[in-house]
């Protein structure tokens, strides 16, 4: 036969009181994690589903960097190509660099110099080979790749 317990309003005032204040601790450290994983996410140049694409994918370290570049490389030339008319391949580095210098991720989380922007262009300029390749074996145009394609692409070049 089970027992009641017998307990009365104040009770159950008292334990809440006593547990949200045991608890309150664990939930502002739950607050600021929370902060950081958004912070960190901010700081990311590829969304939250592409970097899950491209850690699922079989890759070795170096590939998933190259992953990601290319991946934020064919984000930049789209826009670029999209405010200029031109072709994704036929986007002169100087155009790159401004779109560096404008770009308010980069510009909020990091000291960007003239050095940077420079060794930043040079890295997406050089996402251009692996993404014309992309293109070409899927039959699609650059501006119409997708994240699953390059990730799909990388993967394989990874196996050869």
């Amino acid at each position: 036969m089970r027992r009641k317990h017998n307990i009365r309003p104040t009770q159950n005032t008292q334990k809440s009181k006593v547990i949200l204040y045991l608890y309150q601790p664990i939930l502002s450290s739950i607050k600021n994690i929370k902060s950081k994983i958004h912070m960190q996410q901010s700081l990311e140049f590829l969304t939250a589903e592409e970097s899950a694409q491209v850690d699922a994918a079989l890759l070795t370290s170096k590939d998933k960097f190259s992953t990601r570049l290319a991946i934020y490389s064919l984000r930049c030339l789209k826009q670029i190509a999209e405010e200029t008319g031109l072709a994704p391949e036929e986007i002169p580095s100087e155009q790159i660099t401004t779109w560096i210098q404008k770009d308010e991720n980069i510009k909020e989380h990091l000291d960007v110099d003239a050095n940077f922007e420079s060794f930043f262009t040079r890295l997406v300029i050089s996402s251009l080979r692996p993404l014309k390749e992309v293109s070409q074996e899927f039959g699609v145009p650059l501006q119409d790749l997708t994240v699953q394609q390059v990730v799909k692409w990388y993967e394989k070049e990874g196996i050869q």
